[in-house]
């Protein structure tokens, strides 16, 4: 198969990153006969300096072009620490996945057993964790109006949303509830939030379409708890996006580390892959990044953009073997020996040629 991959490094740790993912992807189409065909696009604060634009229109062309991206991160010192500056790096992100459709951002939660030590969770609640959050990713208050008075002393965002954008991530969500283990939890503020309580009526119209998906429903306030108390709890969860967000990122402690998980981003046009850490701009260009994640990003790009199930599944055993061999960087060294972003990456891309 041929595949056009868009390369957006973006800041920090991206580029590292992200060539270490493209090192597995060349390995595993070497190894299965696939021709990946890369081109480079700007995203985040490289393209504010380049073009003025966090999402340049040269970029969003490549990524149209493309039949997969894999992203780095975005975020910079310089825009963190300046709360004028009128253009931001993340509005690149915000940006790319409303250009692109991408309403459904996807990531799986797992475990691994030579690191269940690194969860600050005990082992007997996080051994044989495994669900999939689903984020709406494209409306919500990230997207809303939002402003403040001109004495510059209040300010407001707005949380919408429309029917059609709870009804299609809700649907998604019942379908990968069927393909895993038939269970989803539906999380909102209902309580409190008029938002919530539409999606919590919608979820409840179109849970009697799937008999077979049992169907339950929390507050996200308890779902944050139940992430921590219980997180074998959870098969497939969904959730706005201001709340996915927020929860996605609690639930890396249960991998031990946000530099373990992976994500998807779907919806109407090009896929984007990518880490759910951000930018870390205090390891740039050290070469010490974990790179797993980007990685693991790449495998899920194999599956959900190109339906080649068996390798991601190369990529992922390559995976599990560098962490059960200890070849990691210094984020999970435990005082052991810490490799290099790259020598990890050289260990993966290996190990699938030879395996």
């Amino acid at each position: 198969m041929k595949m056009k991959i868009a390369l957006l490094p973006g800041d920090g740790i991206g580029p590292e990153v992200v060539a270490q993912a493209v090192k597995a992807v060349d390995a595993v189409c070497e190894r299965k006969g696939h021709k990946a065909e890369y081109s480079f696009g700007y995203v985040g604060a490289c393209a504010i300096r380049e073009f003025g634009d966090a999402f340049p229109e040269q970029t969003f062309k490549t990524c149209m072009d493309s039949d997969a991206v894999l992203f780095g991160a975005v975020g910079d010192p310089e825009f963190d620490n300046n709360p004028k500056a009128k253009v931001r790096p993340e509005q690149g992100l915000l940006a790319m996945r409303k250009s692109l459709g991408l309403y459904a951002n996807l990531r799986p939660v797992e475990t691994f057993p030579s690191l269940l030590h690194k969860s600050p969770l005990k082992k007997d609640l996080v051994e044989g964790a495994d669900f999939l959050c689903v984020r709406e990713l494209t409306g919500g208050m990230y997207f809303g109006q939002k402003g403040r008075s001109d004495d510059g002393n209040t300010a407001y965002d707005t949380n919408i949303y429309h029917r059609f954008e709870v009804e299609r991530i809700l649907k998604l969500s019942f379908e990968y509830a069927r393909q895993r283990r038939g269970h989803l939890t539906v999380v909102d503020k209902a309580n409190v939030l008029e938002s919530s309580r539409l999606w919590r009526q919608i979820a409840q119209e179109l849970a009697p379409l799937y008999p077979d998906v049992q169907t339950d429903y929390m507050y996200v306030d308890n779902a944050a708890m139940k992430l921590i108390s219980g997180p074998k709890f959870f098969d497939v969860l969904v959730t706005e996006n201001t709340f996915g967000d927020i929860l996605t990122d609690e639930a890396s402690c249960i991998s031990g580390s946000m530099g373990l998980l992976a994500s998807a981003s779907i919806g109407e046009h090009t896929g984007v892959f990518e880490p759910i850490h951000g930018s870390y701009p205090q390891a740039a260009g050290k070469n010490i990044a974990n790179p797993v994640a980007t990685i693991l990003s790449a495998a899920m790009m194999f599956e959900y953009a190109f339906g080649l199930v068996e390798e991601g599944a190369m990529i992922r055993s390559a995976v599990a073997a560098s962490l059960d061999e200890g070849i990691v960087t210094e984020d999970l060294a435990d005082g052991g020996k810490a490799y290099y972003t790259s020598e990890v990456g050289d260990w993966i891309a290996n190990y699938i040629s030879n395996n």
